[in-house]
């Protein structure tokens, strides 16, 4: 006999009992799952890069999912993202009876939760160390008023971190400021600029992660003659998992 129970959206997700064939469409879970629950991880998809040696069956992107590769893994639970996943896929996944887990997280109180009810729910395990520890870590009040600062995704063309992202409650809790993400913003979560709007001397620092886009020491500071530039792990700015008790130790710094 299954048991309903609803995902971050509401949508009801049948289970048996804890899951126990799970496949991960969610870069930073499929981590927290391969940190916690290495057996029950059947599937992931190409971008889960952590732990490097994960040794699942891979099923193509997050944007593109083998489904059929996905069924085939007989999975009892298959936890995808409202960001990172279309709703086609996880329509098509359900209309073939797969249940499927889907978080909405914007904020880093919203991810806590959200990992929370994950392994209560559907797992049926306590909150892991990690978990435990970056609620510790994530749940003080902010530090004094670093600056603002501006952190692309992608370039040619430039697009930014916005309004309504994971990314810039992190670092606003890191008492950075994100200059897309005030209350002039526009609707636009990941809005395009032009480099001139990224190069003043308003920005204290914009800071350049390798993923989406890769930048690096050779692709991305050289385009800044009027603002700091900083390289920075794309993982510790995006990931909600074991990468939250990392991001605030580094970027903390």
């Amino acid at each position: 006999m299954s048991t309903s129970h609803v995902d971050d959206l509401g949508a009801e997700v049948p289970l048996r009992g804890p899951a126990t064939r799970i496949v991960s469409l969610v870069p930073s879970i499929t981590e927290a799952l391969a940190t916690d629950v290495p057996g029950r991880l059947v599937g992931a998809t190409d971008w889960c890069t952590h732990p490097p040696d994960l040794a699942v069956t891979r099923v193509r992107g997050t944007k593109n999912p083998d489904l059929a590769a996905v069924r085939a893994l007989d999975p009892d639970l298959v936890v995808a993202n409202q960001e990172e996943n279309r709703e086609l896929d996880v329509r098509r996944l359900r209309a073939a009876g797969v249940a499927v887990w889907v978080s909405a997280i914007e904020t880093v109180p919203q991810a806590l939760t959200s990992l929370t009810r994950l392994y209560d729910e559907a797992l049926g395990l306590a909150a892991p160390p990690w978990l435990v520890r970056a609620r510790e870590l994530w749940s003080g009040p902010p530090p004094a008023r670093r600056g603002r600062v501006a952190v692309p995704v992608w370039r040619d063309p430039w697009m930014v971190v916005g309004p309504r992202t994971y990314t810039s409650d992190l670092l606003a809790r890191l008492g950075w400021s994100n200059a897309y993400a005030g209350p002039d913003a526009g609707a636009d979560r990941y809005p395009k600029v032009d480099l001139a709007d990224l190069d003043r001397a308003d920005l204290d620092l914009v800071l350049l992660p390798d993923e989406p886009y890769v930048f690096t020491p050779e692709d991305g500071p050289e385009a800044f003659t009027r603002v700091p530039t900083r390289l920075v792990s794309g993982r510790l700015l995006t990931w909600y998992g074991p990468a939250m008790v990392e991001a605030h130790e580094a970027l903390s710094r």
